[in-house]
């Protein structure tokens, strides 16, 4: 009987446990079908944004406030020095080569007269006394021509007839004038031999550097063998092509020595006054331009020697050309143009006449006509025209 309680007792317990669990679980699950609501949303407005922070997104460009101005031109040419002469001097006579004077060798300056070598003149000396022996011949020849003529015409006088005779052979007049040409032709044949024994004595023919010699003691030379190359040392030239717009720019005047001019090494700093000798009056076919010759006197006795065959930069103050721009170089695209800035920001493009640069500057012809412009100092490749940027002042 008390083991039937206790059994009854546990069941009730297990029982209402067993409810309560369900209970918990039913009014979750309710809870979970019944819908949520919905979060509300509030729609606010955004602000405009300030004029500050929309100039701050627009992309900054640098400008440099440029006026229309007057500038003294300068043309800038390239060219090689030359010498005025470049000889390749020949010999007009053959004979072997019998001495060298010790001022004939290479890099050595030779003045004009001086004896630079000597060659065998043996034959040339027999030349000269069988051309002497023929002209004393000839002379004989004529003298006894003459006598003759005048012992004809005697004779002639003294026949008693009238008139002059049939044939001038009568007279020996074509015999003297025979003689005569005979003499004068000994006389030439003389000269030539004078000439030629005077030209195996070899002479510089100007003031000259050795720039090459070819012979030696020993050497045979044939008539218009090589002796050697000399450059003129009195000047060297430099011939300057220029386009039609560097013409435009030099000083309005005929007398082209007025110019101004210096040349410079390109490879150094060192300069030389030149002055301007002539103009060329042609076009080259290669380059399609005009040349100025430029001229420096006794180029190796300068402070600084000018060498043949230095490549270098002449400068030539131009005109004054009134109503340019002054830009940087970096200011004109690689297509020419010129992009400026206006009042309101936006960005215009034209094309650039540049007239002539000087070290870093470009001159130009003006691309707006009112007052001062405001131009972009380095232009990009994304830059459109109407496209609105932050200018700021540099320069």
């Amino acid at each position: 009987m008390k083991k039937n309680a206790i059994t009854y007792v546990i069941t009730l317990a297990a029982a209402g446990s067993i409810f309560a669990v369900a209970a918990y679980n039913g009014s979750h699950i309710a809870r979970a079908k019944t819908p949520q609501e919905k979060p509300t949303t509030e729609v606010v407005e955004q602000a405009p944004q300030s004029n500050i922070e929309q100039t701050l997104k627009l992309q900054q460009v640098a400008v440099q406030t440029t006026s229309s101005a007057s500038y003294q031109a300068e043309v800038i040419g390239y060219g090689e020095t030359k010498p005025r002469y470049d000889l390749s001097f020949t010999s007009e006579v053959s004979g072997r080569v019998k001495s060298l004077a010790e001022s004939f060798e290479t890099g050595r300056i030779i003045k004009k007269g001086e004896v630079i070598a000597k060659l065998d003149d043996t034959s040339y000396q027999q030349a000269v006394s069988q051309a002497k022996a023929d002209v004393a011949s000839a002379r004989l020849a004529l003298l006894e021509e003459q006598r003759q003529g005048e012992q004809a015409k005697s004779e002639w006088e003294r026949s008693g007839l009238d008139g002059e005779p049939s044939s001038p052979l009568v007279l020996r007049k074509p015999q003297l004038v025979s003689a005569q040409a005979t003499l004068n032709n000994a006389q030439q044949a003389l000269k030539k031999a004078e000439k030629d024994l005077e030209d195996t004595v070899i002479r510089a023919p100007f003031d000259a550097l050795v720039v090459v010699r070819e012979i030696q003691p020993g050497s045979y030379l044939s008539t218009g063998s090589n002796i050697a190359t000399l450059y003129s040392v009195d000047r060297v030239e430099v011939e300057i092509p220029l386009s039609d717009q560097q013409w435009a720019n030099l000083p309005k005047t005929d007398d082209v020595s007025e110019w101004h001019i210096t040349v410079q090494d390109t490879t150094s700093e060192h300069q030389w006054q030149a002055r301007v000798a002539r103009t060329s009056q042609h076009v080259t076919q290669d380059t399609r331009q005009r040349s100025l010759i430029a001229v420096v006197d006794y180029p190796l006795e300068q402070e600084t020697p000018l060498y043949p065959g230095t490549f270098v930069q002449a400068k030539l103050t131009g005109a004054k050309i009134d109503q340019l721009w002054e830009v940087p170089a970096s200011a004109l695209s690689p297509q020419g143009d010129i992009w400026t800035v206006d009042a309101q920001g936006v960005l215009q493009k034209s094309s650039a006449h540049k007239l002539f640069e000087r070290q870093d500057k470009v001159y130009v012809s003006p691309t707006l006509t009112d007052g001062a412009a405001q131009v972009v100092m380095r232009p990009l490749s994304n830059f459109q025209v109407g496209m609105k940027v932050t200018p700021k002042e540099e320069g």
